[in-house]
C-alpha cells in the first residue's frame, strides 16, 4: 500500500470545565486512528487542545476568583493530564492563548477585512451563552436551548459581521458533491436540510469589549474583542504552524478526518468551511460526528453527579480497558450508554475469559511442554488449522474498509474472532491429548500456530490497546518489531517466551454488587 497522509483532529475542548468521559471519547478515537495509519507507515499528524477564550471563560474564571489566564491554565493542564492518563499520542496539543495562534487570528481577521468579507453594522440574534452559540427559533424546545435548558438572550448590538450569506450556494454545493463529505449521512442531510431551509445569514465575529473583554482584539478595531467560535476554528491551521511553517501545511492540509459530536456540526460545516473558502484554502476531507453519552441511561450532569472523570476511571481500570470499552459498547456515530457494570461484565467476558485466558493457557502449556522455547511447526496443516489461518486473513482483509468508515465495534469484533477461535482451536486440537500420545511433529504446530494467533491479534488490537499489545508481543519475544508482520510464520523458533503476570484479572463482580 503507498504510504500516504493523514491529518486528524479533534475538537478543541472549551475549559470552562475539567474533562470527561464525553471528551475522552472523542480523543480517544482520533488516537485509534492515528496509531492505525501510523503503522502503515503513514505520515501522520493529530492534532487536539483547548479553547480558551469567550464570555463563558470570563465568567468562570469570576466564579473561581482566578483571572481568565490562571483559571484556563489550570483547566488546561487536566486535559492533559486527562490525555497523559489514557495514553494519547498527540502530535500538538494547541491553546487558543498560545501567543503564535492569537498573532495568526489577528492575521486571517484583518485579512477577510480588507477583503471586503467582514463589515461593521447591528446586528440581533438568539444567543446561547452556555454553547457559545447564535441559536434559530427552531432550535429551541419551548422557547429554551435544549442542552443547558435556558432560554437564549437577545443581542442586538454594534459588531463586525462576516459575510457568511455569500458562501451559501459554494458550501451547499461541495456537501452535496461529496468534496467536502459529512458522515453519517443523517448528518450530512441534517446540514443540507438547514442551509435549504433557514439559509446563511451573515453573523456577528465580534463583541464590544466592555462586555467581553476576554479573547482576541480585532486588529482592525480594538475596541471588540473576536468572537470564540471563529478564534478557535483557526485552531486547525494555527496548530499545524500555520502561516510560518509551511512544510506543514504543505505536506498534511487539508485534514483528512475532522471527529465532533453534533451540537458543533452546523457551526463547523458552515462558518468554518466558508472561511476556508474566503482564505482561499481547501476544505477538509471529512467530517466524522458522533453521538452523545449518558451514564446509567442519563444525561451526564453535575448536579446528578454523574460526570465520569477519565483520570479516575484509568486509575481503576487502565487505560487499555477504558479504550477498549469505549469503543466497542455501541457504533461510533451513534448515541449510546456509559455503564460502569456493562464495562466490568466486559472486561470479565471479552478481556479476562477471551484474551487474558486465551495468552495465559498458551503460555502455561509452552513451559510444560517446550520448557517455554518456542518449537518449529512440522507437518501438513490440518482442518482446524486451515480453518483458524483462513479466518485471520479474512479479518486482516476487511479491516481496512472498516478504519476508513470508523467503525470501531466492528473492528473490535472482527479481531475477537480471532481470539475466540483461537480459544476453540486449543480445545478441538487438545493439546495435552498430543502430549499424552507423544505426537510430538502435531503439537509442536498446534503450539506454533496458536502463538501465532496471539500475537497477530495483539498486533491488529495495538491501535486500540497499544501497552497490552507491547505486553503480549514482549512475552512472545516479538518486541523487538517496530510494526510487526501481520503474516503467518512470523514468530522465531527457539525464541523464549516470558511467563507475565495476568493481563486481565477477573473482576469479582458480586463482592463488588
Amino acid at each position: 500500500m503507498d504510504k500516504e497522509t493523514f491529518y486528524i483532529t479533534t475538537p478543541i475542548y472549551y475549559v470552562n470545565d475539567v474533562p470527561h468521559i464525553g471528551h475522552a471519547y472523542t480523543t480517544i478515537a482520533a488516537d485509534v486512528l492515528s496509531r492505525y495509519h501510523r503503522s502503515k507507515g503513514d505520515k501522520v499528524f493529530f492534532l487536539t487542545g483547548t479553547d480558551e477564550h469567550g464570555i463563558k471563560i470570563q465568567r468562570a474564571s469570576e466564579e473561581a476568583n482566578k483571572t481568565p489566564k490562571e483559571f484556563v491554565g489550570s483547566i488546561a493542564e487536566k486535559f492533559k493530564e486527562a490525555w497523559a492518563s489514557l495514553n494519547i499520542s498527540y502530535d500538538n496539543f494547541i491553546r487558543t492563548t498560545d501567543s503564535a495562534h492569537e498573532a495568526a487570528v489577528k492575521a486571517v481577521l484583518q485579512e477577510l477585512y480588507d477583503k471586503g468579507h467582514i463589515y461593521k453594522g447591528n446586528y440581533e440574534a438568539l444567543y446561547c451563552v452556555g454553547c457559545e452559540q447564535f441559536k434559530m427559533k427552531s432550535d429551541l424546545v419551548d422557547g429554551k436551548c435544549p442542552d443547558h435548558k435556558v432560554a437564549p438572550e437577545v443581542r442586538s448590538e454594534e459588531c463586525y459581521l462576516f459575510r457568511l450569506s455569500a458562501f451559501e450556494e459554494r458550501i451547499k454545493e461541495l456537501i452535496e458533491s461529496e468534496t467536502f463529505k459529512i458522515m453519517p449521512l443523517e448528518r450530512r442531510n441534517e446540514v443540507l436540510s438547514f442551509i435549504t431551509t433557514e439559509g446563511l445569514s451573515d453573523i456577528s465575529i465580534s463583541r464590544d469589549k466592555e462586555k467581553v473583554h476576554w479573547g482576541i482584539d480585532l486588529p482592525f478595531d480594538p475596541s471588540h474583542t473576536t468572537y470564540v467560535w471563529i478564534d478557535a476554528f483557526l485552531n486547525y491551521l494555527t496548530g499545524l504552524g500555520w502561516p510560518n511553517n509551511e512544510a506543514n501545511l504543505n505536506t498534511f492540509w487539508p485534514p483528512s478526518v475532522q471527529l465532533m459530536a453534533k451540537d458543533i456540526l452546523r457551526v463547523h460545516a458552515t462558518i468554518w468551511i466558508a472561511i476556508l473558502l474566503a482564505l482561499e484554502l481547501e476544505t477538509p476531507r471529512e467530517y466524522f460526528i458522533h453521538g452523545y453519552f449518558t451514564v446509567d441511561g442519563q444525561k451526564m450532569s453535575k448536579s446528578l453527579g454523574n460526570v465520569i472523570n477519565p483520570v479516575a476511571l484509568c486509575e481503576e481500570y487502565g487505560a487499555d480497558v477504558i479504550r477498549y470499552f469505549i469503543l466497542s459498547e455501541f457504533p461510533f456515530g451513534t448515541d449510546g450508554d456509559f455503564s460502569i457494570k456493562r464495562l466490568e461484565e466486559a472486561f470479565n467476558s471479552d478481556l479476562a475469559n477471551d484474551f487474558g485466558n486465551l495468552l495465559h493457557r498458551s503460555v502455561s502449556m509452552m513451559f510444560k511442554y517446550y520448557d517455554g522455547i518456542i518449537p518449529a511447526p512440522s507437518g501438513a496443516d490440518e482442518g482446524a488449522d486451515h480453518e483458524l489461518k483462513s479466518l485471520i486473513e479474512e479479518v486482516k482483509g476487511n479491516l481496512p474498509g472498516l478504519y476508513a468508515d470508523l467503525r470501531f465495534k466492528e473492528i473490535l469484533a472482527e479481531i475477537w474472532l480471532i481470539i475466540r477461535r483461537a480459544n476453540k482451536y486449543i480445545d478441538e486440537v487438545a493439546p495435552w491429548s498430543l502430549f499424552k500420545e507423544k505426537n510430538e511433529e502435531r503439537l509442536a504446530s498446534v503450539m506454533y500456530n496458536t502463538l501465532e494467533a496471539i500475537r497477530i491479534s495483539a498486533s491488529l488490537v495495538a491501535p486500540f490497546m497499544p501497552e497490552v499489545s507491547a505486553r503480549i508481543l514482549g512475552q512472545l519475544g516479538a518486541d523487538q518489531q517496530a510494526v510487526p508482520s501481520l503474516s503467518f510464520g512470523h514468530l522465531e523458533p527457539d525464541t523464549v517466551v516470558e511467563k507475565g503476570e495476568p493481563l486481565f484479572p477477573r473482576i469479582d463482580l458480586a463482592a463488588k454488587a
